[in-house]
């Protein structure tokens, strides 16, 4: 008998350990166009229980950067390396690019899966669909439910009369509000999963981006009755992602994998015309500019038993140190052909130990750019859109200093960059925009096309498809 309690015991042991040691699942939200004060946390009108319960469970990162719109941001999880290394540092990918993410790198899923992961994502990609090599089923998901590109009807799941909505490479006609079908599709992958693999789950949801169309939600609608059109839908629809949101942590916490699950949450870029649509707080201007509100968003990342709950973080972080993070803590390797910019995370999330790093660029691009050093922030023309197409000179090192405007923001002392010190301190100055020439001139010519004018929508995107 003694024998037998002995052994039983052991065997317990060797369970929990096994357990232990598993890789953790990971689920990436992604929200598009949301304000930084729009959510809870940030004191918003805008109502997001469910984010504010994740954010309260692990940490929120009040210094998380993104690129100025939402294809760039993409790439960058995708890569971990700067959008302006691969040509998507300017615009979105267009409905009528024949370009995407370079086939020449590495992508997250594919690294995952390489660890042993089953790799999916329900959304939006964003990142190519002219040629069947660009889809997310080429470039390492082993399942794929949504959109290829933005800006889709949320109920007819169309873009400019032509189905933008797949599963696996296949058109996909069904009914349904675009927000609660990922929802749906995510919960299904998870009470269909395996547990004896890890999952890498991607949601990245087309919410709350335009066209702003009120939700089928008529209780999340009404809390906002009394604010004005665009924002009110605007409020609804963040409030129907927040719940579907919830609808997915659910499913996890069903099926088991809460605890073993690293979860985070950010948007895509700032909020869309703040103020009338957008809410981006004390933070200036918003969506496709380098200004903080363009590429400050809400962020937060939870890890059960691993990243204290309460916590806050206010060390700069960029999306693509996710590459880096992510892999590491999956035991994926980091050998591959190009050179990360991005940078691993662990500690400052488990330790909120100071990270090493010198400097962040926000985006090199031939108009305009950023660039983040300690407390120092250097912007070039930060005026022009990032979605402005190249004119002139291929680089910012070609254009003439005198037709440059540069502003220097100390965000120690000034974090809503009102005060414009180039001029106070122009060593300063100087020494930023040397740093930044470097990346300048790494930068590869940007893919950006205008729309030609015999543009004409297929029926079906990714109709090129047998």
């Amino acid at each position: 008998m003694k024998h037998f309690i002995f052994f039983a015991a052991l065997m317990c042991l060797f369970s929990v350990s096994l357990v232990h040691g598993q890789k953790p699942n990971i689920v990436i939200f992604m929200s598009d166009d949301q304000g930084w004060a729009d959510v809870g946390w940030h004191g918003t009108e805008v109502k997001t229980p469910r984010l504010d319960q994740l954010a309260a469970s692990g940490m929120r990162l009040e210094r998380f950067y993104v690129a100025p719109v939402c294809s760039p941001t993409r790439a960058g999880l995708m890569t971990g390396r700067y959008p302006m290394r691969y040509g998507l540092q300017v615009a979105v990918v267009w409905p009528w690019a024949d370009y995407g993410l370079s086939l020449d790198e590495r992508t997250l899923a594919e690294a995952l899966r390489e660890a042993g992961y089953f790799t999916a994502i329900c959304g939006k990609w964003h990142l190519g669909e002219k040629r069947r090599e660009f889809l997310p089923n080429q470039r390492g998901f082993d399942h794929h439910y949504g959109h290829y590109l933005g800006e889709i009807d949320y109920y007819t799941h169309k873009r400019e009369g032509g189905l933008d909505w797949h599963r696996n490479g296949k058109p996909l006609e069904e009914k349904g509000y675009a927000t609660d079908l990922i929802a749906d599709e995510s919960v299904r992958l998870i009470q269909n999963h395996d547990t004896k693999k890890p999952l890498f789950l991607y949601v990245p949801f087309l919410a709350p981006h335009s066209p702003f169309q009120e939700t089928p939600h008529k209780e999340l609608n009404a809390q906002y009755d009394h604010l004005k059109n665009p924002r009110r839908t605007y409020a609804g629809m963040v409030s129907a992602m927040d719940a579907a949101i919830g609808h997915v942590l659910d499913a996890l916490e069903e099926k088991g994998m809460k605890e073993n699950t690293l979860l985070f949450f950010c948007s895509d870029n700032g909020g869309t015309n703040p103020g009338t649509v957008s809410d981006n707080g004390p933070l200036r201007a918003g969506k496709t500019t380098l200004y903080e509100g363009g590429v400050r968003v809400p962020a937060c990342i939870v890890w059960h038993g691993k990243i204290a709950p309460n916590s806050v973080s206010e060390q700069p972080m960029h999306i693509v140190d996710l590459y880096p993070t992510l892999l590491g803590i999956a035991g994926a390797s980091l050998q591959q052909k190009h050179p990360l910019d991005g940078v691993d995370l662990k500690n400052a999330l488990l330790e909120n130990k100071p990270l090493e790093r010198e400097e962040i660029l926000l985006n090199a691009s031939p108009q305009t750019g950023a660039l983040l050093v300690g407390n120092w922030k250097l912007v070039l023309n930060g005026s022009v859109s990032s979605n402005s197409a190249p004119k002139g000179p291929e680089t910012l090192k070609d254009i003439p200093q005198r037709q440059i405007k540069f502003e220097l923001f100390d965000l120690a002392a000034d974090p809503y960059e009102k005060n414009n010190l180039a001029l106070a301190h122009p060593e300063t100055t100087a020494e930023l925009f040397q740093r930044y020439l470097r990346y300048d001139k790494e930068a590869v010519p940007p893919l950006n096309v205008p729309r030609p004018g015999d543009f004409q929508p297929p029926k079906i995107w990714g109709h090129y498809l047998d």
